[in-house]
C-alpha cells in the first residue's frame, strides 16, 4: 500500500460516474482541491485539502464499500503526493493499470471468511483454464496471482469479477493485469496451486490428513459459468465453514431434496423427534411417516446440499435402539397432506442467512450436547433432570456466552445423547424454549 498522501486514487469508475459523484463520497470528510478524471483507465484522482481529510476517508471507506450508481469503487492512497493542473488521462503514473495479460492480479477487500486456493479456483476457472495460482498477504491485505492458459480468458474474468463479492457482502475481487510473464509454483499446498503439475511437493511440514487434496471440482455446487454469484458465494461459505472443503464423499452438487428414513422405532419416533434430528443439517420443509410402513418416513431437505449432509452424518446413526438408515427418495418432494407435518415456516428450523455459522457445527452425533436459550437463573441440576432419563450423565457444564447461559452434557454412548436431543430440543425449560445440538469437544 503506498504512503499516506493527499491524493486518494479511485479504481472502477465508470463512464456512467460524473465528477460531482466522486465529491459527493470525499466531501463529507473535508475539502476536496482538485480532481482529475482518467476516463480511459475507469480511474480518477482527488486531492483532499489536508492529508487528515484523506486518512478519514480511506479509514472510513475501509469498513463501508463505496458504491457510486450501483457500481463498487475501490480507494487508495495514490503514489502522487500533490497533483498538477496538467496531469490528464495522458499522463504517465504508477497508478495505471498494466496492459492486458494472462496473468491477473487480485485484491479480496472486506475479507470476512477465508479464502482458499480452492475457492479461487472453483470462482476463476469458470472463464478460462486457470494454470497457477499463488496467494500471499501484502500491506493491501489478502491478494492472489492467477494465471489462465490465454491473455483472452484473463480478460474475459477480469471484465466478468472486477468489483464483484464472493460472499453476499462482502470478499469483493479487485483486479488488475500482472506484468509478470509466468508465475512460479514451487508447491502445490493450501497457498500455492500450479494445476499443470499435480506432482509438486507439499512443502516439508505435515498434514493434519493424509488424504492429500481432494478433487476440488467435486466439492462446490457452482460448476458452470451460468451459476449465479449467489449459488457460488453460498457454496464457497459453506465451504469455508467446514476448513475450506466439504466432507469427504459430500459432493456439493447432489439436487435430491426429499430423503426416505428406515429402520426407525415406532413405538418411540413422531415427526417432531425426526425433525428435531435431521433439522442439524438443513431447515426443514415436512415430514411424513409412511401409514402401511410406520417405521419408515419422509423428510423433505430446503435444499439438495443439506439433504446430502443428512444422509452423510446421519446414515448408521442409532436412534431409540435402531440402527438408522437414511437415502434419498424417489419423490422430488413431498406433497402436502393432512398427514404431512410441514415445517416450512417453523421458527424452530435452525439455519438462517448466516451461511458460515449455519454449518459450521454440521457434524455426525456425538456423546456431548450443547444447550442453548436458557434460562438465566438455570441450575446444572434443573438440566440434568431435565435430560438425565435418556442416559447416563458423566459431566455437565454450565457457562456464559455474550451474557447467555449455555450448557454442556456428556453423556456415556451417542445414542443417549442423540436420544436426549430428539426428545428434548424445542422443549421448556423453567419458561425457556431450549435448544440443543452436538458438541464436537471431547471433554469438558
Amino acid at each position: 500500500m503506498a504512503e499516506p498522501s493527499k491524493v486518494i486514487h479511485i479504481r472502477n469508475v465508470g463512464h456512467e460516474i460524473a465528477e460531482s459523484d466522486l465529491l459527493q463520497l470525499l466531501q463529507p470528510f473535508g475539502v476536496v482541491s482538485k480532481i482529475v478524471m482518467l476516463r480511459a483507465k475507469n480511474q480518477a484522482l482527488l486531492q483532499m485539502e489536508d492529508i487528515h481529510s484523506s486518512v478519514s476517508a480511506l479509514q472510513y471507506y475501509s469498513t463501508v464499500q463505496p458504491s457510486v450508481r450501483g457500481r463498487n469503487v475501490y480507494m487508495q492512497f495514490s503514489s502522487h503526493q500533490e497533483l498538477t493542473t496538467d496531469q490528464s488521462s495522458h499522463g504517465r503514473n504508477s497508478d495505471q493499470e498494466s496492459e492486458p495479460n494472462r496473468i491477473l492480479l487480485v485484491t479480496i477487500h472486506h475479507m470476512i471468511y477465508p479464502i482458499t486456493v480452492e475457492v479461487l479456483h472453483q470462482v476463476f476457472k469458470a472463464y478460462g483454464l486457470v494454470e497457477k495460482i499463488v496467494t500471499f498477504q501484502k500491506s493491501a491485505g489478502f491478494q492472489a496471482l492467477i494465471q489462465y492458459h490465454s491473455r483472452q480468458e484473463a480478460v474475459e474474468a477480469f471484465g466478468s469479477l472486477h468489483g464483484r463479492n464472493i460472499y453476499d457482502g462482502c470478499c469483493q475481487l479487485d483486479i488488475q493485469y500482472s506484468n509478470l510473464s509466468e508465475l512460479q509454483v514451487h508447491y502445490n499446498n493450501d497457498r500455492s496451486r500450479d494445476f499443470t503439475n499435480p506432482s509438486l511437493p507439499t512443502e516439508q511440514r505435515p498434514r493434519t490428513s493424509q488424504q492429500g487434496y481432494p478433487d476440488p471440482a467435486g466439492l462446490y455446487a457452482f460448476q458452470q459459468p451460468g451459476a449465479s454469484y449467489a449459488q457460488m458465494g453460498r457454496a464457497a461459505m459453506i465451504a469455508a465453514a467446514f476448513g475450506g472443503t466439504l466432507p469427504p464423499g459430500v459432493t456439493g452438487t447432489n439436487e435430491r431434496c426429499t430423503l426416505i428414513v428406515s429402520n426407525l422405532n415406532t413405538d418411540k419416533i413422531d415427526e417432531d423427534k425426526l425433525f428435531n434430528l435431521f433439522s442439524l443439517y438443513g431447515n426443514i420443509v415436512r415430514i411424513k411417516i409412511l401409514h402401511n410402513k410406520p417405521d419408515h418416513a419422509l423428510v423433505e431437505m430446503a435444499d439438495g446440499l443439506q439433504a446430502e449432509l443428512a444422509v452423510h452424518y446421519l446414515k448408521g446413526a442409532i436412534l431409540f435402539g435402531k440402527k438408522l438408515e437414511v437415502n434419498y427418495s424417489k419423490y422430488p418432494n413431498i406433497t402436502p397432506a393432512p398427514d404431512a407435518h410441514d415445517y416450512l415456516n417453523s421458527s424452530l428450523n435452525r439455519f438462517n442467512s448466516n451461511v458460515v455459522k449455519n454449518y459450521r457445527h454440521c457434524c455426525a452425533p456425538t456423546k456431548m450436547i450443547h444447550i442453548s436459550a436458557l434460562p438465566q437463573e438455570i441450575s446444572e441440576d434443573a438440566i440434568l433432570t431435565h435430560v438425565n432419563e435418556h442416559g447416563s450423565v458423566v459431566n455437565t457444564k454450565l457457562f456464559e456466552v455474550n451474557g447467555k447461559r449455555q450448557a454442556l452434557v456428556l453423556f456415556e454412548t451417542e445414542e443417549e445423547a442423540t436420544e436426549a436431543l430428539v426428545s428434548k430440543h424445542a422443549s421448556s425449560l423453567e419458561g425457556n424454549t431450549i435448544r440443543i445440538s452436538f458438541s464436537q469437544m471431547q471433554s469438558i
